[in-house]
């Protein structure tokens, strides 16, 4: 007998007869006088082992009071099912017993609630749904780093601590070692001089900032990591620890960046497609009806690109009413995002060319003076999933723009260096990993595609 073969594997097997050893964990035990039914399943694929125990088995009736949950190795003969939904079924020769699970295992064969499986997140992987959103997020991590390698690009480790805020909204976690029952004050502020760092810093919002300084070294990067915001927000979008996909190109503009941001989209929903099949199935059916045919939409169709002014111009003039204002200036919010994407455009569309004021002070003015380069990529049932810019080369008008905004110089004094020392024209884009998931599994709330979601009031596990 060979050594062990994951379930996924035995149950494509080409033919029966095999001897095989598999490891796994009960799923459901339907025990008799004369014969017990095991479900094993082992997380290699949605679909469980039928294991057939017989009497004449040295520990049956050890094995026949087994509970959902008890964790198992069985040796046996591989052979054709006669039962419906299964091709192959195990002939038990040997159980080995690993691990017991009691009445008050928490998983029972019942439907949980995604609330209460919440609460037991270190046990929900066991189920159906959260083994398919799993193993599609560990795919799709795989397939980001494939797709970026393929086209050239560097993948750069940027910093988790860091002394700046890129977005500059001051919801940065704060990493320090003083004594926070007694910190040092400096006229009634936090003096930062005696900690670790002897300056304050926080957890990073992005790695954008140190991504551009590689990108005019080796021309095209991306970074892929940890990104947190101490936003005090329980919506179902917002998590305060999530993963980000930053990309950024040397000598690129706007539309470039949107190229990149299209050929990226659909690369990574063609691959769940093909190679996530069965777990993309178990969605469309079980959460999203009508998932696959959306994202083989997406995978298959050319995305528009629509000036945010005249996106404006739409939303003034729809016959449906809008819970936030429309106004020329105004961020859009979600409301406005899907009406764009679904009812004018009907697919993926770029909007490109936003107000300045509403966005962050590194992306590059545009010759009108009232806005900058900015994309947001729109898709159907979720808005936004994409944004990004042509950054701000010229030196002069980024330090025009920083003083506007009350941004210190000296703490981006080696960021602007990039600005004084062959500056090139570069744009680059951020695509939230958890966003991403949400929208091709059809998972409705962030907290329920990352493993351990961390929101306010809650860092259990």
């Amino acid at each position: 007998m060979n050594g062990r073969i994951r379930v996924r594997d035995a149950l494509a097997a080409a033919e029966a007869g095999g001897k095989i050893l598999v490891k796994g964990w009960v799923r459901t035990v339907r025990a008799g006088k004369e014969i017990t039914f095991l479900a094993v399943n082992d997380g290699s694929c949605m679909a469980n082992l039928q294991v057939v125990v017989e009497p004449g088995l040295a520990n049956y009736q050890q094995v026949s009071h087994l509970s959902t949950g008890s964790a198992l190795v069985a040796r046996g003969v591989l052979r054709e099912s006669p039962a419906a939904g299964q091709r192959y079924e195990l002939a038990a020769g040997e159980i080995q017993i690993v691990g017991t699970a009691d009445e008050t295992y928490p998983l029972q064969k019942k439907r949980h609630s995604f609330e209460y499986l919440r609460t037991i997140a270190h046990l929900r992987p066991r189920t159906n749904t959260f083994g398919a959103v799993f193993r599609v997020r560990s795919s799709l991590a795989q397939a980001i780093h494939r797709f970026f390698a393929e086209r050239g690009f560097l993948y750069v480790h940027t910093p988790i601590i860091t002394a700046n805020d890129c977005e500059g909204a001051g919801e940065l976690f704060r990493v320090t070692t003083l004594n926070m029952a007694k910190p040092p004050l400096d006229r009634g502020e936090v003096d930062y001089s005696g900690d670790f760092f002897a300056q304050a810093t926080g957890l990073t919002v992005s790695g954008q900032l140190e991504g551009e300084l590689f990108a005019q070294t080796f021309s095209d990067i991306y970074t892929f990591g940890p990104t947190f915001r101490a936003e005090n927000s329980n919506t179902a979008r917002h998590a305060a620890e999530f993963w980000m996909i930053e990309p950024e190109m040397a000598f690129a503009d706007l539309l470039a960046d949107a190229a990149l941001a299209e050929e990226f989209l659909k690369f990574l929903c063609r691959h769940v497609l093909d190679n996530c099949t069965e777990d993309m199935n178990f969605f469309n059916d079980q959460i999203d009806n009508g998932l696959l045919q959306r994202i083989e939409a997406v995978a298959s169709s050319s995305f528009a690109v629509m000036e945010y002014t005249e996106a404006i111009d739409h939303l003034k003039k729809a016959t449906v009413p809008f819970a936030f204002p429309v106004e020329w200036g105004l961020d859009l919010q979600s409301e406005h995002e899907r009406y764009i994407t679904e009812q004018v455009v009907g697919g993926p569309v770029f909007l490109i060319n936003y107000p300045r004021d509403i966005k962050a002070f590194y992306m590059r003015q545009n010759d009108d003076g009232r806005t900058v380069a900015a994309m947001d990529l729109l898709v159907p049932k979720v808005g936004e999933i994409i944004g990004g810019s042509q950054r701000e080369e010229r030196l002069d008008l980024l330090l025009e723009r920083m003083g506007q905004l009350g941004i210190n110089e000296e703490g981006l004094w080696w960021y602007l260096d990039s600005r004084r020392w062959g500056s090139c024209p570069h744009a680059g884009f951020g695509l939230g990993f958890e966003r991403l998931l949400m929208y091709l599994t059809g998972m409705e709330n962030i907290r329920d595609v990352i493993p351990f979601p961390r929101t306010p009031r809650h860092a259990e596990f």
